[in-house]
C-alpha cells in the first residue's frame, strides 16, 4: 500500500493548474447514459474514481474511447447490460447515480447499494422515494436496488426532504427523458450539479432555474450526441490554497474558477490572506505571515463546503488564536482530528464541533488516513511540521487528486511517494 513521505517546515510558493472536477465528472459520465449517439467529455481529471467510474460504464456494454488529453468520447447505444455490480459499487458511492439514466432510458436498473468514504450515514431513500414518484416500481433484494417502470416515466412534484447533491442529481438526470413536467423542490445548488445541467442542456434537455433550489425539467423523448467540457475542481482549488496558507507562502492557481469558491476564499481573507483573482486565476498571499485562526460552520452550498473543512481545520491547526468549526453535513466528517492531534495539535471535540487553538509548529508523525478530504489535512500538516510525515492509506487520497505529490513539488513541497 502506497504511502506518502512529507519532509516539513518548509516555504511554498508557485503556479499550479487545477485538474477538472471530480464532483462533475462523475454525474456526467453518468449521464452520458441518456444520449441517443456519442458525446464527448473533456477536462476529466485523472483519479481512481474517474476510472472506476468508466469501468462501470464498460460493463454495461457502453464503448468508451480514451485519448492523451484528458478527454473520453462515450457511446452509450451499445449497453447490453443493466446493472451496477457491488464489486465496481463498493469502492465509490457516486456508482448510485447510473440508477437515474439507466431507468430513465431504459426502463430498467439494478444498482447495488454504494460504499465510498466512512464518513458517516448518507441513505439513498431521498433517491429512491423521487423515482417512485415518477412511476418506478423498486425493490431491494440481495444488496441491490432493482428499479422497473413501464414505458417512460412521469414528471412529478418533488420535494426533497434534506438538501442532498446525490439525489439531485440522480432526479435530474431521471427527469429529463420523463414524460411531462418534474419540478424538484428543494434542490442543491453546488456549481458541479449546473455543470451537470448545462451537459444535459448541450443534450438538448429543458431545465429552468439552474443554480436555484428549484429545478423544473420539461422532460424530453430523446436526448442527443454533443461535446462538454468539465468545470475546474473548486476543492482542489481549496485544498492548494490551504496549503499556501498554512505554509505561510505565496501560491497561484490557474485554470479555476473563483465565482465557485466565494464563501472559502473570504474566508482566507480572514485567516489574513492576500486573495486576487481573475477570469481563470486566485493567487493566495500571506506575506510570510502566520495565518490567524478562523471559525465556520459547514452548510450545503452557497456556503462554506463540508469538502473543504478538513484542510482549514490543518490551517487552523498552526495559526494564530483559537477557531470553532461545526460540521453539519457528516457526523464523521471530523475524524481527522486524532490524526492531528498526534502531530501536536490542539483540538478539542464537542460531538459536530472541534475548537481548535493554533500552535506555532506541528511535529511530524506517522499518521493514517481515513477518508478522502482527511488525507488532504494531513498532508498540509505534514507541508508545515518539523521533522517527517509518514501518510498512510493513501489511496483515500488518490480518488479526489490528481498526483497530488507531483503538485505539490512544483510548489516547493519536501513530498515523494513510495510503495509500501
Amino acid at each position: 500500500m502506497d504511502k506518502l513521505i512529507i519532509k516539513g517546515d518548509g516555504a511554498i510558493s508557485g503556479t499550479l493548474k487545477i485538474s477538472g472536477a471530480k464532483n462533475s465528472a462523475l454525474p456526467i459520465l453518468a449521464a452520458s447514459l441518456l444520449a441517443d449517439g456519442p458525446v464527448h467529455i473533456g477536462n476529466l481529471p485523472h483519479l481512481n474514481d474517474i476510472t472506476t467510474m468508466i469501468t462501470l460504464l464498460r460493463c454495461m456494454g457502453v464503448e468508451i474511447t480514451l485519448n492523451e488529453k484528458l478527454s473520453v468520447e462515450i457511446d452509450p447505444r451499445s449497453v447490453n447490460e443493466l446493472t451496477a455490480p457491488y464489486e465496481l459499487v463498493k469502492t465509490m458511492r457516486a456508482s448510485i447515480l447510473v440508477l437515474g439514466p439507466l431507468l430513465a432510458r431504459h426502463g430498467v436498473a439494478n444498482v447495488s447499494f454504494p460504499g465510498g468514504c466512512a464518513i458517516g450515514s448518507r441513505p439513498v431513500d431521498i433517491h429512491l422515494k423521487g423515482l417512485e414518484a415518477m412511476g418506478a416500481k423498486i425493490s431491494i433484494d440481495g444488496g441491490f436496488i432493482r428499479a422497473r417502470c413501464n414505458g417512460r416515466l412521469k414528471g412529478a412534484n418533488i420535494t426533497m426532504e434534506k438538501v442532498t447533491v446525490g439525489a439531485t442529481e440522480n432526479l435530474l438526470m431521471a427527469a429529463v427523458l420523463a414524460k411531462g413536467t418534474t419540478v424538484l423542490h428543494n434542490a442543491a445548488r453546488e456549481p458541479e450539479i449546473v455543470d451537470l445541467a448545462e451537459f444535459l442542456l448541450a443534450m438538448g434537455a429543458q431545465i429552468e432555474g439552474i443554480g436555484t433550489g428549484t429545478l423544473r425539467v420539461h422532460g424530453v423523448s430523446r436526448l442527443n450526441s454533443c461535446a462538454f467540457t468539465v468545470m475546474p475542481d473548486r476543492i482542489e482549488t481549496g485544498t492548494f490554497l490551504a496549503a499556501g496558507a498554512a505554509a505561510r507562502g505565496k501560491v497561484r492557481m490557474t485554470h479555476t474558477r473563483a465565482d465557485t469558491l466565494d464563501a472559502v476564499l473570504l474566508k482566507f481573507e480572514e485567516a489574513g490572506a492576500h486573495i486576487s483573482t481573475g477570469d481563470s486565476w486566485i493567487e493566495l498571499d500571506m506575506k510570510g505571515n502566520r495565518p490567524k485562526a478562523v471559525s465556520f460552520r459547514t452548510a450545503p452550498y452557497p456556503a462554506f463546503p463540508t469538502d473543504i473543512q478538513s484542510q482549514f481545520m490543518a490551517m487552523n491547526a498552526v495559526a494564530e488564536g483559537k477557531a470553532t468549526v461545526v460540521e453539519t453535513i457528516f457526523e464523521n466528517r471530523l475524524v481527522q482530528v486524532h490524526e492531528l492531534n498526534r502531530m501536536g495539535a490542539n483540538i478539542v471535540l464537542e460531538g459536530n464541533t472541534a475548537i481548535v487553538t493554533g500552535v506555532e509548529s506541528l511535529k511530524g508523525a506517522p499518521v493514517m488516513a481515513s477518508d478522502l478530504r482527511a488525507s488532504a489535512s494531513l498532508v498540509i500538516a505534514g507541508m508545515v511540521a518539523k521533522g517527517t510525515t509518514i501518510v498512510d492509506r493513501i489511496y483515500h487520497i488518490d480518488r479526489g487528486y490528481e498526483c497530488i505529490e507531483e503538485k505539490l513539488q512544483q510548489l516547493g513541497a519536501n513530498i515523494r511517494r513510495v510503495a509500501g
